[in-house]
């Protein structure tokens, strides 16, 4: 069955596009994708999970059909973590939402869930019952995770040349609006198809890079949190390496590594795989609440 859609309006009047699988009576879960994907990354997973959960899914701004403002400017952070509030307020306004999260998306969410300021006597940390994050760190602790200074940053920093790339003025725009950094990419996970992005997804999501990447890892901040993560890392995903996104016991003490075969695409390369992770997860979870 197609989801339900409507809108939410952030604080900065970006409008954000909702799409709404299975029962309302159900426990909420929000799936945020990354870059650059669209809302429809999540759908496979979504039609798996509506039998369970009450799935929302979203275009984060930049993407799909949400409002694409021009200012990399917008694309911080706490401009994404104002979005993410918009539709939790909407969808589920009194209780606290289960969180699903890919790549750009899984950063977003980590600044979500370690969220230290209360709002209206409210941490937005205090809103999300459980979190599983795929292929993506916090960005905070990935500015700790450099000082190190070890083989594992080293490894991480080769891996990551793409994030120089997306620094270079107009070169990467023009890239994706040509098709040459298309075909670049997609070698690099096997991938032959734009699975439902446009060109406007690519273009507009490098902001997310220069709004967030350097101010995070020069200046990062010991954001902690206290809600149940499980950090799934796929061993063969090319931009994001295990020492990355699971090294993070000291921020998160309620965290669960799982390493699995797989690249850097699980949700739309394996949803049921996706699936049970998140059924397991949030089983654990409410039987650590009761």
């Amino acid at each position: 069955m197609p989801p339900s859609k409507s809108t939410a309006t952030s604080s900065d009047g970006t409008r954000l596009a909702i799409y709404t699988y299975g029962d309302s009576g159900a426990p909420v879960l929000v799936c945020v994708h990354g870059y650059p994907d669209n809302a429809t990354l999540w759908e496979p997973v979504a039609e798996l999970l509506a039998d369970d959960f009450q799935v929302v899914t979203y275009d984060v701004r930049g993407a799909g059909h949400s409002d694409h403002p021009s200012s990399t400017k917008a694309y911080t952070l706490d401009r994404l973590q104002e979005d993410f509030r918009a539709v939790i307020d909407q969808v589920s306004p009194d209780q606290p939402v289960h969180v699903l999260a890919h790549d750009w998306g899984s950063i977003q969410s980590w600044h979500f869930v370690t969220d230290p300021a209360p709002t209206a006597g409210v941490s937005l940390q205090d809103r999300i019952a459980s979190f599983v994050s795929i292929s993506g760190p916090s960005l905070d602790h990935a500015g700790y995770f450099i000082r190190r200074r070890n083989r594992a940053t080293l490894k991480q920093l080769i891996h990551s040349w793409y994030i120089v790339y997306f620094h270079l003025p107009w070169l990467p725009e023009r890239g994706w609006r040509k098709g040459w950094a298309h075909r670049a990419f997609n070698r690099l996970e096997r991938q032959h198809s734009h699975d439902g992005r446009s060109v406007a997804d690519y273009v507009n999501g490098i902001k997310l890079y220069r709004a967030n990447v350097l101010p995070r890892l020069l200046r990062p901040a010991p954001r902690r949190t206290d809600v149940p993560v499980l950090a799934v890392s796929p061993d063969a995903d090319p931009f994001v390496t295990t020492p990355l996104q699971t090294g993070v016991e000291t921020w998160a003490p309620n965290l669960t590594v799982k390493v699995i075969r797989g690249g850097h695409w699980m949700p739309r390369n394996d949803p049921g795989l996706v699936a049970g992770l998140v059924r397991d997860h949030t089983r654990k979870v409410a039987r650590w609440e009761t």
